[in-house]
């Protein structure tokens, strides 16, 4: 009989709930309202680095998914796609953090928050049981 693993022996588990918690900084972080500049402006630059992945990473699963089976896309929307959009919202939020701080820190009011890049365009053939992120 398998016997259940810790969720200490699951880093899949770990990550996917890190990558969906945008209260949970990076390590080394600084906590943005006690931050100066010089540090505001390296985790607006790192914030934006990997949120410009997270960004090309669902760009090209759903790439992929083009030319999947309704099946396969269909398990792929349940699973990978809700994580990685998680992760992006994670470090869109935490760059707007340090966008603001930054703002403040040049004596300017915070910026207006950004919306959401579009989602890519779907091809026509989807199935009806698939749904937009």
């Amino acid at each position: 009989m398998k016997q259940v693993e810790s969720k200490r022996s699951r880093p899949d588990i770990d990550a996917a709930v890190r990558g969906g918690d945008w209260t949970q900084g990076m390590d080394g972080e600084a906590v943005p309202e006690h931050a100066a500049l010089k540090q505001a402006l390296h985790w607006r630059l790192i914030y934006s680095e990997i949120l410009t992945m997270e960004e090309k990473v669902l760009t090209r699963i759903r790439q992929l998914m083009d030319k999947q089976s309704d099946e396969a896309r269909r398990e792929v929307e349940l699973t990978n796609v809700p994580v990685v959009v998680a992760q992006a919202e994670r470090f869109r939020r935490r760059l707007g953090y340090w966008e603001a701080r930054v703002h403040e820190l040049n004596g300017a009011s915070p910026p207006k928050r950004r919306r959401r890049a579009p989602a890519p365009p779907r091809a026509a053939h989807r199935s009806s049981h698939s749904t937009q992120t």
